[in-house]
């Protein structure tokens, strides 16, 4: 007799009313694989989760749900940095908040990324002038087929702008496992944007820095425990020279940020905002008031106000700017996961 389906509406931040076949906790990677395999016996889709901090779920999922629940922090020195052995389950807002207690700056300006550790090298988190990709030294991926884990070096994992390797190779019947992380000991603080310009390159602690970037994610983003919502919905678009110019000679105060190729990116937010959307509403979902960037369940929204909201705004910006926005929140259906760009055309 087939069991109830499972609500997973408190297992992604977004906190919509989906639900799953089956969901089982995995707190190793025997388990993990244990798990996958028998799904894949029962012939189920199978989906890895941490927190589900960057998840839009588009329907019910038509399979099992796996959290990763690998823990485990291990620090080793040498005499020019710090090595960080971090399970996937780990919370990596408490990570960044463990090592700064331990006296070990460079994670500061990630603070308040919601998510676990193993999440972090998929999306190659990043905020305030600093990636993962900044910091990382290793990420181990268990190939749940064969139950070997192997451990690919930062070059080995392709980063880009909330890009990796993870997206492409190793996204179907791998896990993560655990991510390095290497902090020099001798600390650079990274204060180009926001209110970190007003801080004192001489002077300032990787506390001080911390602390600056959490009033500044407190003051304009949303608690995912009190309004449902992913973070940031779309990438920051990067456009060639010529569009940009043509973007500026109508809109002079556009922020952008020049790229070592000679492209430029905008800030999704402003050209959201520049469209005059903060506080639009479909359905139960709703443009953020302070951070026009983030999309939320403001009262009860379904997957399809989610999807419906998204699409409207990323018609808004093409419309205007003639820049068609790509959602950095991954989209999941009932069998996987979707192309994102496909579900908003």
């Amino acid at each position: 007799m087939p069991s109830s389906p499972v609500s997973i509406q408190r297992l992604h931040t977004f906190g919509l009313p989906v639900y799953a076949e089956r969901v089982i906790e995995a707190d190793s990677a025997s388990l993990l694989q244990s798990a996958w395999r028998e799904a894949k016996r029962e012939g189920k889709a199978t989906l890895l989760l941490g927190s589900g901090s960057n998840m839009l779920f588009l329907e019910d999922f038509g399979g099992w749900i796996v959290l990763n629940r690998i823990k485990g922090i291990e620090v080793k020195e040498s005499p020019d940095a710090w090595q960080i052995h971090v399970g996937a389950g780990e919370n990596w807002h408490e990570l960044v908040r463990h090592t700064l207690s331990l006296g070990m700056g460079g994670l500061e300006n990630l603070a308040l990324i919601p998510g676990c550790t193993g999440s972090a090298p998929i999306q190659n988190i990043g905020a305030y002038g600093v990636e993962l990709k900044d910091v990382c030294d290793y990420v181990d991926v268990l190939n749940l087929e064969s139950g070997e884990t192997r451990r690919l070096s930062a070059a080995e994992c392709e980063f880009g702008y909330r890009e990796s390797v993870f997206k492409h190779r190793y996204r179907d019947g791998y896990a993560i496992t655990a991510v390095g992380l290497r902090l020099p000991k001798r600390w650079q603080p990274v204060l180009s944007y926001g209110d970190l310009r007003a801080l004192d390159p001489a002077t300032v602690t990787p506390s001080q820095v911390f602390d600056s970037v959490c009033a500044m994610r407190m003051s304009k983003l949303p608690d995912p425990a009190v309004t449902g919502n992913a973070g940031s919905f779309f990438k920051n678009p990067v456009v060639s020279a010529s569009d940009f110019a043509s973007i500026l000679a109508h809109y002079p105060n556009a922020p952008h940020y020049p790229q070592a190729d000679g492209q430029e990116k905008l800030a999704a937010g402003w050209l959201i905002d520049s469209c005059r959307l903060k506080g639009h509403v479909i359905g139960g979902a709703a443009v953020h008031q302070q951070q026009a960037l983030v999309l939320i369940n403001q009262h009860g929204a379904t997957s399809q106000d989610v999807v419906q909201l998204a699409a409207y705004v990323r018609n808004r910006v093409g419309e205007t700017f003639n820049v068609w926005l790509e959602p950095e929140v991954r989209f999941i259906g009932r069998e996987g996961e979707r192309n994102a760009v496909e579900v908003l055309s």
